[in-house]
């Protein structure tokens, strides 16, 4: 099977190569501070919000842990719909984490059917979260299904998506 997980190498302009030649700058240090609080301006600009954005220095697997220590307590029933290998680690984490875990898992290659996740809920209505991959990186699949999904998740439930790919 092809692993198909990043995008390869990049050609970046001359002025992005020098930058990264710079020293570093101190993460603790009022430059980093400064630096920081520009990006996070410029992406409420991006997203239009004037929300607080929050930014990680981790991967993306570092993202979908702090997403799911925090939206879920231990004990707490969620389900996990998985299309592939990202949506396996949504199961795995959740486990680590104590979650009451109900699993919902397509075939390899091939999208969430939303009726089938929909009867998941219909069946178990103590579900407070679902957690599910946009687009699952590992087979390049596609989950088309998100409105539809948004439709279907309970009033007062969480709907977590990682849209990372």
């Amino acid at each position: 099977m092809v692993n198909l997980r990043i995008p390869g190498p990049t050609s970046v302009p001359v002025e992005v190569a020098e930058a990264g030649a710079a020293p570093m700058i101190n993460h603790r240090g009022p430059e980093f501070a400064a630096m920081a609080a520009r990006t996070t301006e410029g992406v409420k600009k991006v997203y239009q919000t004037k929300n607080d954005v929050l930014t990680l220095s981790a991967s993306g697997t570092g993202a979908m842990e702090a997403a799911v220590v925090n939206l879920m307590a231990p004990g707490e029933e969620v389900l996990v719909v998985s299309i592939g290998e990202f949506g396996d680690r949504f199961i795995n984490l959740v486990k680590i984490y104590g979650g009451k875990l109900t699993e919902l898992k397509f075939e390899a290659g091939t999208a969430a059917d939303v009726n089938q996740i929909e009867d998941a809920l219909k069946k178990n209505p103590a579900i407070t979260t679902v957690f599910i991959t946009h687009n699952e990186t590992s087979t390049g699949v596609t989950n088309p299904i998100l409105p539809d999904l948004a439709k279907v998740v309970h009033a007062g439930n969480r709907l977590l998506v990682d849209r990372k790919s």
